[in-house]
């Protein structure tokens, strides 16, 4: 693609790097055959190489947003299926969040949609306050017919409503700053058996707490925990770390999100120093995707890009980081089949698309693959708020297609997609790593209780 920048336009270093890839794109199109919004709207303009070209125009002219510029990108999910489908390597996802930041910088939203973003961006990146959101939303839900009229605002009003569970965990007693030692119990004994010696300690690690799932599902974490100590991992969560800075950096917020980002860079930065760090685990791939990300985010920042940059460098999905240490033999024998359901944040943000399934099969589960896999829940984010149509109709085309294959359980790696496809059917859906916590010694995840199809091993007796 050829581009026509100025000099002085191109002195910007945000301008600079878009520029670079705006010349990569060759127009060929390969992207609409994968892009949700393309499939569900028929729209070019709703399609990667029609936002290109809306980006283009109005980076390249210096113009200010307009409302259709705003509409296309806005429908935008950054599900990233169409990097993964370019030949040509175009980087979408650094190009549609230049987009947004100028959007947030150059466009007035009507007072409605102010006022939404907002909310959700004081909201969400903060425990108690997205605890209190949800209690308040509990009380309201019976008026959701009432909200759901109100105009321009209403269907998101509504769709927020939806997403609300109607229980709230309890605060659990590992939500908080603190160190869990390894336990080599498991281990030692997993190696006895195998006639091998176990290591002191296999690693010692960081993992995020995270902000929404820590208050919608504590339980991943929890579960993440148990393994990784079982598997000989000291599990650090850092005193002082808060949110990863996605649902703000999404939204076009840069100095929120890179406020938050800072805060949490710090943070582990300071048990880097201390007593060292093997790795960063994330149990949320979407907040996975950014944090590998703060590398290119922070570097022209004089004061954060080599902090920014160890911190990518170290940061791992969960399930990436216990594929590398191995997983010990199951304890018990199961004909479960599970659903994988592959977040876009994992397959297509950060590559992972073998690890959690082969995990899932070591683990002795049945495991089958969603058809149209590529294709986005419609969560992403803030998504299923702001655009609750789409979002729906995305959800309702990913149920069907795991209903199809009857299977006993969904497995995924994303809070979003959990709570998303959670609200569209009846089966039991949990994070990876509660299955992979279960089979090696953990507890049965709570949402499986009643669900049959496993048989202690006798070794394990």
């Amino acid at each position: 693609m050829q581009t026509n920048f100025s000099l002085t336009q191109l002195a910007d270093p945000a301008m600079a790097a878009s520029e670079k890839i705006l010349r990569t794109c060759v127009h060929c199109g390969f992207c609409t055959a994968t892009c949700p919004t393309y499939l569900l709207l028929g729209d070019e303009l709703d399609s990667p190489r029609g936002r290109i070209y809306l980006i283009k125009d109005m980076l390249e002219g210096g113009k200010p947003a307009t409302p259709e510029v705003v509409k296309h990108v806005d429908r935008c999910l950054s599900c990233l299926s169409c990097m993964t489908t370019c030949p040509s390597g175009v980087h979408y996802m650094h190009l549609v969040d230049h987009a947004r930041t100028h959007i947030e910088e150059t466009y007035r939203r009507p007072l409605s949609d102010r006022l939404l973003r907002s909310v959700l961006a004081f909201v969400l990146p903060y425990p108690n306050r997205f605890r209190l959101a949800l209690l308040a939303a509990k009380i309201g839900s019976p008026f959701r017919p009432l909200v759901a009229q109100l105009p321009r605002i209403g269907n998101r009003l509504a769709a927020m409503l939806d997403l609300a569970p109607a229980l709230l965990p309890n605060r659990t007693a590992s939500d908080r700053p603190g160190t869990f030692p390894a336990d080599n119990r498991a281990r030692e004994a997993s190696a006895l058996l195998q006639g091998e010696a176990a290591p002191a300690r296999a690693g010692r690690v960081a993992l995020l707490r995270g902000c929404a799932q820590s208050v919608l599902r504590p339980d991943f974490n929890e579960a993440a925990v148990r393994l990784l100590t079982r598997h000989g991992v000291e599990v650090v969560q850092a005193k002082g770390e808060g949110c990863c800075g996605a649902l703000t950096h999404h939204m076009g917020k840069s100095e929120t999100s890179h406020a938050q980002a800072k805060r949490t860079i710090d943070a582990w930065i300071a048990e880097m120093d201390g007593g060292g760090l093997d790795a960063i685990i994330v149990t949320a791939s979407g907040c996975g995707t950014t944090i590998k990300d703060y590398g290119f985010m922070f570097r022209d920042d004089p004061a954060y890009a080599d902090k920014a940059a160890r911190v990518s460098a170290l940061a791992k999905d969960v399930t990436e980081y216990v594929a590398s240490l191995g997983l010990m033999p199951p304890l018990f024998e199961s004909d479960l089949v599970v659903a994988y359901h592959s977040a876009c944040s994992m397959q297509h943000g950060q590559g992972i698309r073998t690890e959690p399934k082969n995990l899932l099969k070591k683990a002795g589960f049945t495991v089958k693959d969603v058809p149209e896999g590529h294709i986005c829940c419609g969560s992403a984010g803030t998504y299923n708020i702001l655009q609750p149509e789409i979002a729906g109709r995305l959800r309702d085309r990913k149920v069907d297609n795991i209903e199809r294959m009857r299977p006993d359980l969904i497995a995924t790696g994303n809070i979003g997609c959990a709570t998303q496809i959670g609200n569209g059917t009846r089966i039991p859906i949990v994070h990876t790593v509660e299955l992979l916590d279960w089979a090696t010694g953990g507890p049965k995840p709570a949402v499986l209780e009643g669900l049959g199809g496993t048989r202690v091993l006798e070794a394990a007796e």
